[in-house]
């Protein structure tokens, strides 16, 4: 199956009101873009990582009330689980798409990953590149550009993984709506493996705990 891309359609599914109307319109809608996507990325993260990497795609299962604001596939080396590893996502919100590597707060790596960034920042800052962002909370779609960041504002966010418990750090590229409705099937193949690349080297420092 080819991947078709994202519909305006496929950002309104977080106007439905409701959770089990809303995950009705995740499933049958988002989920088989989400699978498309996994069985042509894992091969490839695969090949970069050095690790064979499975796809797991949200599934929302603790949500018993409010329906979940975005939803995501993501790519970690073990069948059982990603939250603890550090993964690859590729996700919606309403307002955007984003393409991420993450270290989230179940990750028993945080406070060794956070020290290595420290140490590597330089090496951070040449190989990210100034338009890509950061967030420290996966639940929330607010984020910070490197370049914004700088220094001083990287080296925060590194000592907050160390310090604080329920600290994360994501990191790859968001694209807004209006944007991702125009990308064709290859516009997005090429953005997110190209995405996948340059992000590549984070998960190589995360494997160093």
């Amino acid at each position: 199956m080819t991947f078709s891309g994202f519909q305006e359609e496929d950002f309104n599914v977080f106007q439905i009101e409701g959770l089990d109307a809303r995950m009705e319109a995740i499933k049958a809608q988002i989920r088989p873009k989400f699978e498309t996507l996994g069985y042509h990325f894992a091969p490839t993260l695969s090949a970069l990582c050095g690790d064979e990497m499975h796809v797991h795609i949200a599934k929302h299962a603790r949500r018993t009330v409010n329906p979940p604001k975005d939803t995501w596939v993501a790519f970690a080396n073990s069948k059982r689980g990603y939250k603890k590893l550090p993964h690859f996502q590729i996700g919606l919100w309403e307002s955007h798409v984003f393409i991420w590597f993450a270290v989230i707060y179940e990750s028993p790596i945080k406070e060794g990953f956070g020290q290595v960034l420290q140490k590597e920042i330089k090496k951070v800052q040449e190989l990210i590149p100034s338009h890509f962002v950061w967030s420290t909370d996966h639940t929330k779609p607010d984020t910070l550009t490197t370049e914004n960041l700088q220094t001083d504002g990287l080296f925060q966010l590194f000592n907050r993984l160390q310090t604080i418990k329920k600290a994360e750090i994501l990191c790859g590229i968001t694209i807004p709506q209006a944007q991702a409705v125009s990308m064709t099937s290859e516009d997005w193949l090429k953005t997110i493996d190209k995405t996948f690349r340059t992000l590549q080297p984070l998960y190589e420092m995360a494997k160093q705990q």
